[in-house]
């Protein structure tokens, strides 16, 4: 989906508001340089922020997750906490998760992206990189149902996602809006997915939620990364700056807006991140700016984390608070 057709899209699939979309950047829950490893502190601390936002009363409801973890003896949940007459709403908030160290090295490996499924090392690469994202999928999932959150996992490829030319070309949104009216969460992920020209493609997660946030018009964006937010250079340089607004305008055109800048910007934030790093992060959050959504980039599982994912910034971005919004000039 390109940023004209976003601007005349049909008619909405989705019946009720959604409060919030939430990238989980794969770079912030999984140890990204250790093969498929999950950063489990972030994770919980993520989930735990979630269901603050989510739920309310904000006391945790009871854990979903009635299966055995890895190495224990008993589930970690217990079901008779349920009551029938139990009560507690949860706010509608999609979440999308990226790879991190799950499924880059086997999509790279065998040339997932490039397509030609004919080849068996194409074909081999895809099933290995389904079965390594789906992997962190569940657990995912598994985290957030602990913390009390009905979510339900969602695989693009499994949904009937195609792209063309790696540009999302039909993504069907009805068992997301049908997951949403019946209560539940819906956890989607980057996937590997058919492709209409050269077979197949990996559809990322950014992209993913450009598609859902153009039909779904949610109230706010955040963009849970390992860094606290987009800076003009490496935020590993010591003298790099974080980047506070930055205002797109109706061509798709951004500027910076605080701070004010006198050198030129360096996109390289990142660069290890395989699906395109941080520029592709802005180029995604422009084009949902552009629809009026507001759209928050911030350090995972950091109070600032907490204050974008409950709403409290829609207003007024405080001084003290450490991210980037990107937002519509108009």
């Amino acid at each position: 989906m390109d940023l004209e057709s976003s601007q005349s899209l049909p008619h909405s699939p989705f019946t009720q508001p959604i409060q919030c979309i939430v990238k989980l950047g794969g770079a912030a829950i999984t140890c990204k340089h250790d093969l498929e490893m999950i950063n489990d502190d972030i994770l919980r601390k993520v989930s735990q922020q979630l269901r603050q936002a989510m739920i309310s009363p904000s006391q945790k409801p009871p854990g979903m997750d009635w299966s055995k973890r890895h190495g224990e003896s008993q589930i970690c949940c217990n079901p008779d906490e349920f009551r029938d007459d139990s009560i507690f709403h949860c706010t509608p908030f999609i979440v999308v998760h990226g790879a991190g160290s799950f499924g880059h090295f086997q999509a790279s490996k065998s040339g997932v992206h490039k397509g030609q499924l004919d080849k068996p090392i194409v074909k081999g690469g895809f099933v290995a990189t389904r079965i390594s994202v789906t992997t962190l999928n569940l657990e995912i999932v598994r985290a957030l149902a602990r913390e009390g959150i009905p979510s339900i996992g969602m695989s693009p490829f499994s949904c009937g996602w195609f792209t063309k030319e790696k540009h999302i070309s039909s993504g069907d949104l009805s068992s997301v809006t049908k997951a949403i009216e019946s209560g539940f969460t819906p956890v989607l992920h980057g996937d590997a997915v058919f492709d209409e020209i050269q077979g197949c493609s990996i559809l990322s997660g950014d992209v993913i939620i450009s598609h859902l946030a153009a039909y779904s018009k949610p109230k706010y964006v955040v963009f849970l990364t390992d860094v606290h937010g987009v800076y003009d250079r490496p935020p590993t340089e010591p003298d790099a700056i974080l980047l506070k607004e930055i205002a797109v305008g109706e061509d798709g055109s951004w500027s910076v807006v605080n701070p004010k800048l006198q050198n030129s910007i360096e996109l390289t934030v990142a660069a290890h991140d395989t699906t395109g790093g941080m520029e592709t992060k802005i180029s995604e959050a422009a084009m949902i700016a552009r629809l009026g959504i507001d759209v928050y980039i911030v350090k995972a599982a950091t109070s600032h984390s907490l204050r974008a994912l409950s709403g409290d910034l829609r207003s007024a971005i405080p001084d003290d608070w450490l991210g980037t919004v990107v937002r519509s000039s108009r």
